[in-house]
């Protein structure tokens, strides 16, 4: 009997997948990955795992092997219009500018990457034939690609079950299905406009990617799944495919910060999704290192029901300031730690280990101090953003967040950082919108939704703030203690885990 002898044979199957279809599998997948190896090594003769191993060295047989594999290792569960407002953004914003810039040349170029068995792109298939009243003047080429052929043959089929239908409308199931048993099958219209190849994203093809070839690429939840080199190259080879000014649609729990910095981030409503950038637009730079700081537990606080998050900073910095004395020592207990300013010409370490110590004056100081090139840096940027809102100078701390972002889109902290400002000068629509897009961008950030369950709750959409605040209680047991440092208003964790629950015991969700 064929057998998987060792943790080691394992380890070495799951390399080979991760380097020839690009999926990455965490350590608590070996056993998942183990039963599918036993599985291929029945189905193939193979004794050994050793000999099954050998076998995928070839070349050939390794194409074959991985076509026999991608059933077992892809998720292909989906349905349409999954996720409807991406649907939205596209039929409201993205479709407009794609035709107003098309000029005389009639042609919509739309990829589904990851495409499953094609409800994705049928849906925008059935979205294209309701919007484009004059469609029999455009050229239209809708492309799923996929590396599971079984999904595929699936997908050309056009034949759904009731489930895959759950969030589609009485009205579209009637003008584009017809019941057959237990089964939907799409119209001849719909599935004549969409055509389906298989390929695997993780492979370079530049006969396939050529450049300036899509006009709006869809790739959902794909590359959650792949390692991040892999997810690095499959976002560029789409980045090289789009039209300059196209755009890329990806998962909800999948973003483009620390991958690639040629898209600008747009929204839409709770839509989020990105456009290439063009010539002579400035690059997003990379996303600020972290220091590891230890977080300090001497913050204490009073919250009023109807004050804002950013009063309640400035009362803590306020307090600081009165421990720290006019001569700005810091308050009893705090040790600076040993070795922080680094031998570099230039640290932001030394303004890092003032802030830790709550000594905001000094830290700013420090900061201004530094030459004009490290001032200019993203990272010092950033800390100056955070030192400016604890010292209360909001409109200053808004004009170098603006700065960051003009540069940098993506970053996370300061979109949050700007939802503060924006909080201060009471756009409050402005600050849940900064807020949320901090949260998208990096989906284990806590402040961001702790922010948004504080001002949900003052404008008494009181469901989103239970909602946020219950996300952020379960972020701050994991948050990474510089960033509790850098965002967190001067509190310790455990003071906003504490506000937290209290806020959610308010609200009828207390933990």
């Amino acid at each position: 009997m064929s057998e998987a002898r060792s943790g080691d044979e394992v380890d070495a199957f799951g390399a080979w997948i991760a380097q020839r279809m690009g999926l990455h599998f965490d350590a608590d997948k070996r056993e998942f990955l183990a039963d599918v190896l036993r599985e291929r090594m029945q189905k193939t003769g193979c004794m050994h795992a050793g000999e099954y191993l050998k076998r995928l060295e070839n070349h050939l047989v390794g194409t074959a092997e991985a076509r026999e594999l991608a059933p077992s290792l892809t998720v292909a569960e989906t349905y349409f219009f999954r996720h409807l407002d991406h649907f939205r953004a596209f039929e409201e914003v993205v479709l407009p500018n794609v035709l107003k810039r098309s000029g005389g040349v009639r042609r919509l170029r739309i990829l589904s990457a990851g495409c499953a068995s094609g409800e994705e792109a049928y849906s925008l298939a059935m979205l294209l034939e309701r919007c484009l009243l004059d469609r029999a003047e455009w050229r239209i080429e809708i492309l799923g690609i996929d590396i599971n052929p079984a999904v595929l043959a699936k997908a050309r089929l056009g034949a759904y079950s009731a489930w895959a239908l759950r969030e589609t409308g009485a009205d579209v199931r009637a003008r584009y299905f017809r019941q057959k048993g237990s089964e939907f099958v799409l119209s001849d219209a719909i599935r004549e406009m969409v055509a389906f190849e298989e390929r695997n994203l993780a492979e370079e093809d530049f006969g396939f990617w050529k450049a300036e070839t899509f006009d709006v690429i869809f790739c959902r939840n794909v590359t959650m799944y792949l390692k991040p080199e892999c997810t690095r190259a499959a976002v560029a080879r789409m980045e090289r495919a789009l039209i300059p000014g196209g755009y890329l649609f990806m998962g909800y729990a999948e973003t483009l910060r620390g991958i690639s910095n040629a898209f600008h981030l747009c929204h839409s409503d709770h839509a989020f999704y990105y456009r290439s950038r063009e010539a002579g637009e400035a690059p997003i730079p990379g996303p600020i290192q972290e220091a590891t700081i230890p977080a300090d537990d001497s913050a204490t606080w009073v919250l009023q029901e109807d004050a804002s998050w950013v009063d309640a900073i400035q009362r803590s910095s306020d307090r600081i300031a009165v421990l720290a004395g006019p001569g700005g020592t810091q308050p009893p207990g705090m040790k600076p730690a040993p070795g922080v300013a680094a031998a570099a010409r230039w640290s932001l370490g030394e303004a890092l280990e003032l802030l830790r110590q709550e000594r905001f004056s000094a830290a700013l100081e420090c900061l201004d101090a530094l030459p004009q090139e490290a001032q200019a840096d993203a990272d010092a940027k950033l800390l100056l953003a955070v030192l400016l809102v604890n010292a209360g100078r909001m409109e200053k701390a808004e004009s170098v967040c603006g700065q960051l972002l003009k540069a940098d889109e993506l970053n996370a902290g300061a979109h949050y950082l700007m939802a503060l400002c924006r909080e201060r000068t009471g756009d409050l629509s402005a600050s849940a919108h900064h807020d949320r897009t901090a949260a998208y961008l990096d989906a284990g950030f806590a402040m961001p939704h702790f922010h948004l369950g504080m001002l949900a709750r003052r404008t008494g959409a009181l469901g989103e703030a239970r909602r946020a605040l219950e996300s952020a209680l379960e972020l701050f047991a994991r948050e990474d203690a510089s960033r509790i440092l850098l965002f967190g208003g001067g509190f310790s964790r455990e003071a906003l885990v504490t506000l937290c629950r209290t806020q959610l015991q308010a609200l009828g969700g207390g933990r």
